[in-house]
């Protein structure tokens, strides 16, 4: 997509997004929207794109720091239901309650004991969620081996990306496998009619922002929608399916 075609449709879309809050405020909708991803895969881009003219009193951003000790002795959804949105709100988690399933099952921050008991305990805590009346929407971001690696390069170049840097990207690529295990399991465990896992090819970065706010456009009412803003490319996001897993679709 080359920068004048992708400006183009971003103002497009940002005109709906404003629409959609409108819509949020005045009918007191709930919606959150969670990614989860490789390090590197966009998620802060893709974030930054959405939310960059919603007003910011009905729109938060969550991106979460490691757990205090008080946290980490607490009910683990705990330090997550304190951001969840209110009526009139959008909520964006910038990784969410799935760290258990990916960076902390990697990382060995936690046992297999928590992880067991997470995996059986968040579609329940998600599906309360969705009865209580909020809109939930989860995206994968999934970016090729190569293209990780030059991001994370260009992290390490730029002097404006340096606050992405942390310790955890210095083993991403070392672990690779091991993320694409965890990742594996958690979409075959986790994805359900209700609250369903989409998977976004995300080697092309300005593609898979337009097709995610397409998708949100997509499956979030509102009156006077421009219904040529409903329509994502199929080729960069879908709900998962388990063939994507050996058909190439999502990266190995």
């Amino acid at each position: 997509m080359d920068k004048k075609t992708y400006k183009k449709e971003l103002y497009k879309l940002q005109v709906e997004l404003v629409k959609l809050q409108r819509h949020i405020i005045s009918h007191d909708l709930k919606i959150l929207i969670i990614f989860e991803g490789r390090d590197a895969a966009g998620k802060d881009g893709t974030i930054k794109r959405i939310t960059e003219h919603l007003s910011p009193r009905e729109t938060r951003v969550v991106a979460l720091g490691k757990p205090s000790d008080r946290e980490q002795a607490s009910w683990y959804f705990q330090r997550y239901t304190a951001h969840l949105p209110a009526a009139q709100e959008m909520t964006l988690f910038n990784r969410s309650w799935y760290n258990r399933a990916g960076v902390e099952r990697v990382m060995g921050f936690s046992t297999d004991t928590e992880y067991e008991a997470f995996m059986g305990s968040v579609l329940p805590f998600e599906h309360l969620l969705v009865k209580s009346g909020v809109q939930l929407l989860k995206y994968y971001l999934d970016i090729s081996k190569p293209e990780q690696i030059e991001r994370l390069e260009d992290r390490r170049r730029n002097p404006l990306k340096t606050w992405k840097i942390s310790p955890i990207d210095a083993v991403a690529i070392e672990k690779w496998d091991e993320y694409s295990a965890a990742r594996n399991e958690m979409l075959r465990r986790t994805h359900n009619p209700v609250t369903p896992w989409h998977v976004v090819r995300a080697d092309s970065k300005k593609r898979a922002r337009i097709n995610v706010i397409r998708h949100i456009m997509a499956h979030v009412d509102y009156p006077e929608k421009d219904l040529d803003c409903t329509h994502p490319d199929p080729e960069v996001i879908s709900a998962f399916d388990e063939k994507q897993l050996t058909s190439g679709a999502i990266a190995p």
